[in-house]
């Protein structure tokens, strides 16, 4: 059974930071790519950043320059470091893997992949 454990949310002040973790087990980790997306009170989800098998990143632009995300495969864990944060990032956020065939990776929801469950992100103004 493949289960993706997300973890690292909180309330936090805008310009604050917070570390998101997302543990993944089941599945040949080192060939998946592994992303994150979240979702807003009342809006659609929306993709942040991706990290490839050969560890190439991707961010959505709302978020390029302060967040930075990462693995380590020895811990089949993706981290989402999140600096300088903004009440708009106030949201759910979700990580997804798919299988990496390319050595790319693209910011998305992961509608057809694998997707855990969602940690709260607040940031109060």
């Amino acid at each position: 059974e493949v289960q993706l454990q997300a973890s690292g949310g909180g309330l936090v002040q805008a310009g604050g930071s917070l570390r998101l973790s997302c543990t993944i087990s089941g599945l040949s980790f080192n060939d998946f790519d592994i992303g994150w997306f979240r979702q807003a009170p009342g809006k659609e989800r929306e993709g942040v950043s991706c990290v490839s098998s050969t560890r190439r990143t991707k961010y959505a632009d709302a978020v390029k320059g302060r967040f930075t995300i990462s693995r380590d495969n020895s811990r089949r864990t993706v981290y989402l470091q999140m600096n300088r944060l903004q009440p708009e990032d106030t949201a759910v956020y979700y990580c997804g893997a798919e299988f990496d065939y390319s050595g790319n990776c693209g910011v998305q929801t992961y509608d057809q992949s694998h997707r855990g469950q969602g940690t709260l992100v607040t940031v109060s103004s």
